[in-house]
Order: structure tokens, then sequence, then C-alpha cells
């Protein structure tokens, strides 16, 4: 990726991740193969990774002294005291069966939290931006801060893997969240749902031991949004929601009853 050098944090973000999510579209289109990691719906192709080779180098050229984790292997704790979190293909398992529903994700994080979240959908050519010091926007343009809503009128937009469901303290959980929204959706992509609880077209969001590559980027976009994205510890899971502020808290009071 030629001609970044010089621009700032908003800017950068932008580029990798349409550039990536360009990459990866365009290894979809001339034929891919997939590899199994934890199950047959966690997958990795070659694009996931040369989507994130590109990612990283540039990076690497342009931020030496920043920390790099990447879903697939990336990592280096730099000493800048900032860390980049890549996703290069968020939602693989749909990128791979041929749907719309994946991108590529990436968040910048501080001392102080996360600074930046940045999300882009090739197939609706949609870039999500937003953080500390910059509203969300969805292609330039802020989106309309989100506004209170109860649980009960809500999406709410979910994943939990089968075998999870097993567990008692998942599975009563899971319920009581999803049983207390309007009506569920699984889509299969963390960064897009969460793009889209920020841009007010999904409600809520609820997932339990969510990696920082599925989180952080769309965490920022949430509450740039105006938004509230909280993680709370509960029977032993991590539980990571993002919603509107009443719709939050009303998730929040069920985690701590349940």
């Amino acid at each position: 990726m030629a001609g970044l050098t010089g621009v700032d944090d908003l800017e950068l973000a932008t580029a990798l991740v349409t550039e990536a999510g360009a990459l990866a579209a365009l290894m979809r289109a001339d034929g891919l193969s997939a590899e199994q990691k934890t199950s047959v719906s966690d997958v990795v192709t070659a694009a996931d990774r040369a989507a994130e080779d590109l990612v990283t180098s540039t990076l690497e050229r342009l931020c030496p002294a920043d920390g790099l984790l990447g879903e697939e292997g990336a990592q280096h704790d730099g000493t800048s005291g900032r860390r980049w979190v890549i996703d290069p293909v968020d939602g693989t398992y749909n990128f791979f069966s041929g749907l719309a529903y994946w991108c590529s994700a990436l968040a910048l994080e501080d001392a102080d939290g996360t600074v930046l979240g940045a999300v882009h959908q090739p197939v609706t050519g949609e870039t999500w931006l937003g953080g500390r010091d910059h509203p969300t926007t969805l292609d330039g343009v802020p989106v309309a801060p989100l506004a209170d809503r109860p649980l009960s009128d809500c999406s709410l937009a979910t994943y939990v893997h089968p075998s999870t469901l097993a567990d008692p303290d998942v599975r009563e959980v899971w319920l009581a969240l999803v049983q207390a929204s309007a009506t569920p959706r699984v889509l299969g992509s963390g960064s897009c749902d969460l793009a889209g609880v920020a841009g007010g077209r999904v409600g809520v969001w609820a997932q339990h031991s969510c990696p920082d590559w599925d989180w952080l980027p769309g965490q920022a976009l949430v509450r740039a949004a105006g938004g509230r994205a909280e993680v709370v510890e509960h029977r032993g899971h991590r539980w990571h929601v993002a919603g509107n502020q009443q719709a939050v808290a009303e998730l929040l009071d069920l985690l701590h009853g349940a």
C-alpha cells in the first residue's frame, strides 16, 4: 500500500480496512479453499491470511513502534503503548460460503482504552469509522446518535456456538437475554453486527467469550455513536453487550440477575 506516509490514524484505518476487504473479495472471486480451525464453522482461507499480511506489513512500515494483534496470528508487543487489533475477514464462514455479510475490521487501542474502530463491508461498499475523538460515520457522513429504546423494542444480534449451549451457565443466560428482546438475529459477523448497532439498523448486541478482534472495532463505533458497550463477568463467562444506553442497562440488569 503505497502513498500512505503522513496520514493520520483515522485515514490509515480507513485505507487499511478498505484495501484488506478489496483483496479478500478479489481472492474470493478467483476461488478459495478453507481449512478448519476449531470447528466446521470456524474456518480460515488464504484470503484471511493475505489480508492480514497486507495490514500488518503496512503498519510495521508506518507505525513500527505500535503493537499488533491479528486473528490469524500476527502479534507484536510494540513500545509506543498503542496496539492495532486486526480482523482481516470477520465472518469467514459467510465469506467462504458466498454470502454478503462479512467485513474487514480494525481497532486501535492505547492505555486509556479503544481509540478508534473501522469496519469495511466490501459487498455493500460501506465503511464505518468512529472513536474517542470522532463521532461514528458511515461513508463519511455522521450517523444519528443512538436514542434510548427499551430492550423489548430492540432486535438482539448475537452468536452462540451449539456446543456451548450444553453449559447451563451459557444457555440460561443467553436465553434470558434473547427472550427479553423483540427478536434475535444470528448473522455471523460481530463487527458487521456492531456497525449495524451503531447505525441504528440493529437494536443491541450480546455475545459471550468474544476475542478482541471481534469486539473492539465495533465497541468503538457504538460508543462513538452515543451508545454503551460493556463487558461483564457472569457465571464464569465474559459477556459483551452493546446498544443504546437504556437497552444496555436492561441487559446488564438481566446479566446480574440471571
